[in-house]
């Protein structure tokens, strides 16, 4: 089955995007079956490997994509924030619902970095860390001015980042929590860590 006609390759892409998205969610990367995926947006397969030309390679750009889009959308909240209490409570926030809203995206950001050859692994990594050194950045400044005492800012943002992390597991927009809530109680949580004795 060829494009239908009136759709752009652009819409395309975007369509396999999600529909690889939520069979790698369901099944794991390696359970994806390529005739599958091209049934779920209505091509051939010889027509998906227009889009596809291998797949571990497609998995490799997804998760660049992805955590692309993350440090993308984390600078444009966090433009202007210099107190480092309010850029905590900033990075909190914008974590807690970014990981709610695209809980899908997180967890084969998580748990199919292992699918990766080591070249794409480091190349997706690299990002990873440089959201983390974001983090340890903030508590770095902190300690430094005197706002919260921490041993090492680089192991306290990797425990910081485990919890809040998490949240993508559990969370249900229908659950008890709206994402507002939840995001204040994360900032609680963070908070009293950090708090001084």
């Amino acid at each position: 089955m060829a494009r239908p006609a009136g759709v752009s390759g652009a819409d395309t892409k975007q369509a396999i995007r999600a529909a690889a998205i939520q069979r790698i969610y369901r099944h794991g990367y390696e359970a994806m079956n390529l005739r599958g995926l091209a049934a779920d947006v209505g091509l051939r397969v010889g027509s998906l490997h227009n889009y596809i030309p291998q797949k571990q390679e497609f998995l490799a750009n997804l998760l660049d994509e992805i955590m692309t889009e993350l440090l993308a959308d984390f600078e444009t909240h966090m433009a202007g924030v210099s107190d480092p209490q309010e850029a905590l409570r900033q990075f909190v926030s914008f974590h807690v619902q970014w990981h709610t809203a695209r809980k899908e995206e997180v967890f084969i950001g998580n748990m199919e970095l292992r699918s990766l050859a080591p070249e794409q692994y480091a190349r997706v990594a690299a990002k990873r860390k440089q959201y983390e050194k974001h983090l340890t950045a903030i508590l770095s400044k902190g300690k430094k001015l005197g706002v919260w005492t921490i041993e090492n800012p680089g192991i306290t943002a990797k425990a910081i980042l485990a919890l809040l992390t998490g949240v993508s597991n559990w969370y249900r927009p229908d659950g008890s929590l709206s994402q507002p809530r939840l995001t204040k109680l994360y900032q609680l949580m963070v908070e009293r860590m950090l708090r001084n004795p």
